[in-house]
Parts: C-alpha cells; structure tokens; sequence
C-alpha cells in the first residue's frame, strides 16, 4: 500500500477519479435499494450519482489536460489511510438508517481526501477543483445526514462525531482488549495446568504473553492506517490505545496466579476471564452495533475453545 504523502498531482488526480466512480455505482446501488421502501430517499440518492458524475467528468477534463489519456489505476484500497467499507448496499432489503450513516461517512472521507490533496497540490489549476470539490462534498455530507421520510428525523452532528469517535478510539482499544484476552487465555492456563503451585511461573508466562501481544498489536494498528484521509486519529495514538487494552485485556486473569494457592488463583482468573468476555460483548453491543445475545455467543465460544486448549495442553 502505497502512504499518501507519497503521491503525486497525477496520482492524486487518478485516486480522485476512481474514488468518484466508486461512489458514483454505490449510490446508485443505495438508489436501487430504496426505490420500494423509501422513494424520497432513492430519489435523493440519485441526484448525489449524479452529483458525483459530474465531478468526475470535471477532474478527467483537468487530467487530460495536464497529464494526457493514460489514467494509472489506483484505487482506495491501494492507499493508506481509508476506512474499509461494509458492503452493505449490496444487501436487500436495505434500511435508511444504516444507508444513511454509511453516505455520511463516505462524505466525511472523502471530503477529508480533498481538503488535503488541494493543501499538497502546487498547480493552481488542480488546487482550485479540489478545493471545490471539498466544499460540495461537504454539501453532500450534510445532504446525506438530512435524508429522511415524514416519520424520520435527520442524524444529528453528534451521531457523526460518535462514529469518529468509535473509528478513532472504540475499534482499537476493542481489537486489542479482544486479542489480549482471548489469545492469551491459552498459554496462561496451560501453564497453570502445566507447572501447578508454581504459581510464579504462571504469573511470568502470562505477564510476558501479555506483554509481547500488546506491542505485537500496537505495531500492527499503528502501520495498517495513517490516518490521513479517515480522521481515525493519529497512527501512534491508536497503536498505543491498541497495545494497552491488548495488555491490560492479558494481564487481566494474569494476576490471580500471583496467588499461591492453584485452585483458588484459578477460580479467580476464571471469573476474570468471564467478566472480560461479557465486557467485550457490551462494548460491541454499546458501539459497534452488534446485538447482544449475538455478541455474548460469539466471544463466549471463542474464549471458551482457547481456554480448553490451554487446560488441555497444559494437562497433557
């Protein structure tokens, strides 16, 4: 993936392109899949294709007349910095709300893109269309906010700053809180098993896979974005909120065995481990929208499967 700081005008021009087409076709797939339900909205919908149709025609006029009829195909999943995207336009029948929230983001992204490739830019031609477009993509994040039936009331300002919020913060901290108290459970219990009244020993195995898979996580978020483009926050600052809570979420049901009693240190860890499990499934049911029962299903399971291979590893 290519970092984007390391384009160039005509590079900035051809990711502009493509990122025109694509939510040109995915707006006009929110269009198809509202026409039934909530025409107002379909209409509205095609009026922002439309919308995006014409700035594409605008920056291939510029283009060819800077850089000629070769387009480089560059895409947004070429570059660091874009949020991955939910397909969730290709699904039927297709809600308002959640069309709704992901045009807003869409907006805000691209928007963000623009407002920065016209900062970089040193031709005064190409500085002044993405400028433009940066004040009508602006427009159209708070058309697409303001999209509503009879019965439906606009998204207000706080919602979008919310989602910020839950890019920036809520995804990495849950990912690392996630990875450190499920992948952990394995190593930590088969060593309990493994080493019995040992109880320091434990304790060393678990601080140190706790440890390790807090700086393997904070590395690993900080370099999959740079945030540029997305407003997800500085690289660091996510890296560090990752490799804490991926720690923290490790040195959780770490802690019992400095105990010296096996059984009873292993009780405890086992409630930790239970409260860590639910604590994540609420914070996925609290932000990232995800039902509750569903959420407690899925990470239950998977905890669950860790933990009985670390007893059974460290029994045998």
């Amino acid at each position: 993936m290519r970092s984007f700081n390391s384009l160039n005008e005509q590079e900035m021009l051809a990711l502009a392109i493509s990122l025109e087409e694509e939510d040109a076709r995915i707006y006009d797939d929110f269009a198809d899949g509202l026409k039934d339900t909530h025409p107002a909205a379909a209409e509205q919908f095609r009026e922002l294709r439309a919308e995006e149709d014409r700035h594409r025609h605008r920056l291939l006029t510029l283009y060819r007349q800077k850089f000629g009829e070769h387009i480089p195909l560059i895409r947004r999943h070429d570059i660091k910095g874009f949020v991955r995207r939910k397909p969730i336009w290709l699904v039927r029948p297709l809600g308002l709300d959640a069309v709704r929230k992901q045009a807003a983001l869409m907006e805000v992204e691209t928007k963000r893109f623009y407002e920065l490739a016209a900062g970089r830019a040193t031709d005064a031609s190409v500085r002044q269309l993405l400028g433009d477009l940066a004040e009508e993509e602006r427009k159209h994040e708070s058309m697409a906010e303001a999209m509503t039936t009879a019965a439906e009331t606009s998204e207000d300002e706080a919602k979008t700053k919310r989602r910020l919020f839950v890019l920036q913060v809520i995804q990495p901290g849950l990912a690392g809180l996630m990875d450190g108290s499920v992948s952990t459970l394995a190593p930590v219990f088969a060593a309990a098993f493994a080493v019995g009244n040992d109880h320091l020993e434990t304790f060393r195995v678990g601080l140190a896979a706790s440890v390790g898979a807090g700086i393997s996580m904070g590395f690993a978020e900080a370099l999959s974005d740079d945030g540029s483009m997305t407003g997800r926050g500085r690289p660091l600052v996510r890296g560090a909120v990752c490799g804490l809570m991926t720690a923290l979420g490790g040195i959780g049901h770490t802690l019992p065995f400095l105990i010296p009693h096996f059984l009873m240190a292993t009780a405890i860890a086992v409630i930790v481990v239970i409260f860590e499990l639910f604590a994540i499934a609420w914070i996925r049911q609290r932000y990232m929208e995800s039902s509750l029962p569903a959420a407690t299903l899925q990470v239950v399971i998977g905890g669950l499967l860790v933990f009985l291979a670390g007893v059974l590893i460290g029994s045998g």
